[in-house]
């Protein structure tokens, strides 16, 4: 798995979770003289615009900001995902590391050049408020997000906790934007929980991926296994991502030993393979993971992975399709970079990058409300309403004071749609597995 040389890596390039390792492709291609006397030469032109700004623009101007400009503006044109980070910004992202920091809880990235709400994260600000997986924040309380690099908009968002922001976001299907006032709080990241679903159908809800997310698998898988669990269903849906490590460790627990889970290319570089080692656990369940459009970079590692050795059916939407591998680069003065540096690959040799992991079965939440609502205006004539049989489905009732075994099966949310398809699914595969052929 060639760890000697990768030790921890970041492919979300959307969620600022995660240090990376230091120095992937330093020093590659600096020994050329051409190359150094074509720098040399537009580095002296730098100087000198930096020269006459210092001279005679109308305010004076620092040159440590000039230069940090000059870095931002490099970075952010070569793609959504690089950028440059001040020494705050360096520090903050390191504490990010630890799971544990103040501000919204949502998880953000650049697609079609908009800033977009890749999840919000469970039990946070943002959750509780209602912002929504494909939310376009086109405003941070007075700022427009039209210029604003990733780390830039993280910085706007962020602040002690108590405060409040107000974001302004374009959701689709609605004419309007709509505004929220949400305030910070400390945000703490659960990565593994898990339950045991009607139908003895073990259920898994992998929100990010940190550095103990594969041993926190192993423990809830652990549990499960002990309940003689019948399949199970591991949910990445709203999962932005987090380390390549982890999607691989989580990868390799349903992979034989020497199973290739990804691959990883940088400029003029080999691919470097990831597999699964060999003392993975293996467990050989009916499986369905669950993606959608807030599934992203490990989380689309994983799915494809399943998906690729058919180790898994993949139900949901398409998920957003990121796939390349960014490295934390600390500089001298205590700043960094944050630099796409490789693309990866699945194990059949795809690159999803800005196309996703494509479900094997489609279930859309949305489509199949909408299909409902037409369904009962198309009714009006016979004055069925919503509360006749066709009505959407509700939230179980919150006044029941029945105390919940969590040992016991739990019953699926009725609404949620892509959950019962998956659980009925298993149930199914069950009865098919029993099946014999006729004579």
């Amino acid at each position: 798995m060639a760890k000697e040389r990768f030790s921890t890596v970041l492919i979300s390039g959307l969620t600022l979770t995660a240090i990376l390792f230091v120095g992937i492709f330093i020093g590659k291609g600096g020994d050329r003289t051409g190359h150094a006397s074509e720098s040399y030469e537009e580095l002296q032109v730098f100087a000198e615009v930096l020269s006459q700004v210092k001279k005679h623009y109308v305010e004076e101007t620092k040159t440590k900001d000039l230069v940090q400009g000059a870095l931002r503006g490099m970075l952010a044109g070569l793609d959504p995902h690089s950028s440059f980070m001040t020494t705050d910004m360096f520090k903050e992202m390191q504490v990010e590391t630890k799971g544990e920091f103040g501000g919204l809880g949502i998880q953000i990235g650049i697609k079609d050049n908009r800033l977009t709400v890749i999840a919000p994260i469970e039990d946070t600000p943002a959750f509780a408020a209602g912002i929504q997986a494909g939310d376009t924040i086109i405003q941070v309380g007075e700022t427009s997000t039209k210029d604003l690099t990733l780390m830039e908009a993280v910085q706007h968002m962020r602040g002690p906790r108590g405060t409040s922001v107000k974001l302004s976001v374009i959701r689709e299907g609605l004419d309007e934007p709509l505004v929220f006032n949400i305030t910070r709080d400390i945000i703490k990241i659960q990565s593994v929980r898990s339950k045991l679903l009607e139908g003895n159908v073990g259920y898994v809800r992998l929100s990010q991926f940190q550095e103990a997310s594969s041993e926190d698998l192993t423990k809830e898988l652990e549990k499960l296994t002990a309940k003689n669990i019948q399949g199970l269903i591991l949910d990445l849906r709203n999962n932005p991502g987090g380390l390549l490590t982890a999607a691989v460790g989580v990868s390799e627990q349903f992979l034989e030993a020497g199973r290739l889970v990804v691959s990883i290319q940088g400029r003029n570089e080999k691919k470097v393979e990831y597999r699964a080692g060999a003392n993975s656990k293996h467990y050989e369940y009916p499986m369905i993971v669950l993606i959608n459009k807030g599934s992203a970079s490990a989380s689309e590692i994983v799915a494809a992975a399943m998906q690729d050795w058919g180790k898994a059916v993949v139900i949901g939407t398409t998920s957003f399709g990121k796939g390349s591998v960014q490295t934390i680069l600390p500089l001298s003065d205590g700043s960094g970079l944050r630099l796409t540096t490789a693309k990866y690959y699945t194990p059949e040799g795809k690159s999803i990058h800005s196309i996703g992991v494509q479900p094997d079965i489609i279930i859309d939440p949305k489509a199949i409300q909408i299909a409902k609502q037409e369904a009962i205006e198309g009714e009006k004539g016979g004055k069925k309403s919503m509360t006749t049989a066709t009505k959407l489905p509700q939230k179980a009732s919150k006044e029941s004071t029945t105390p919940v075994d969590p040992n016991a099966p739990q019953p699926v949310p009725p609404e949620d749609v892509q959950l019962l398809k998956a659980v009925e699914m298993l149930k199914s595969w069950k009865v098919f597995k029993k099946l014999q052929p006729a004579a």
